[in-house]
């Protein structure tokens, strides 16, 4: 408790004076996080400090990619297949012009997915895939 009164005095008032919690504005997605459900035990199976591996589910993955790093199932058959998010997307139109891709809503980004057979941009995760909890980091 006291490193959560230390991050809310921290974070709510830059001059040091007493924090409100009730006026605080990201207090309620710390305290979700800390009281998530979604906390694992570490255990020979799951950490790797303890010889194990860590995996993690989709919308895990999804966290890891917005972060920069590759991620993959370990379902997947072919070895060194990973996704990563890709950024500064471009193409070139039949005209010859180079087109930058821009969305309002997500930017100029994309999930590609690096094979055995090349990358490809705008990959869709499969049902399976979503509900997977086997997903790994790649190196």
């Amino acid at each position: 408790m006291v490193f959560l009164y230390q991050f809310l005095r921290k974070e709510g008032n830059k001059d040091g004076d007493e924090l409100d919690i009730r006026k605080a504005q990201r207090v309620l997605y710390t305290l979700l996080n800390i009281c998530s459900d979604e906390w694992v035990i570490a255990d020979k199976d799951n950490c790797p400090e303890l010889g194990g591996e860590a995996t993690f589910s989709f919308g895990e993955a999804i966290k890891y990619l917005k972060r920069g790093l590759k991620v993959a199932r370990k379902g997947w058959n072919g070895k060194k297949q990973y996704i990563q998010l890709a950024s500064g997307i471009s193409y070139k139109a039949p005209t010859g012009d180079i087109v930058n891709c821009e969305h309002d809503a997500i930017g100029n980004m994309a999930v590609a997915f690096v094979g055995t057979s090349g990358v490809q941009m705008g990959w869709l995760a499969s049902q399976a895939d979503m509900l997977a909890d086997d997903w790994v980091f790649v190196d």
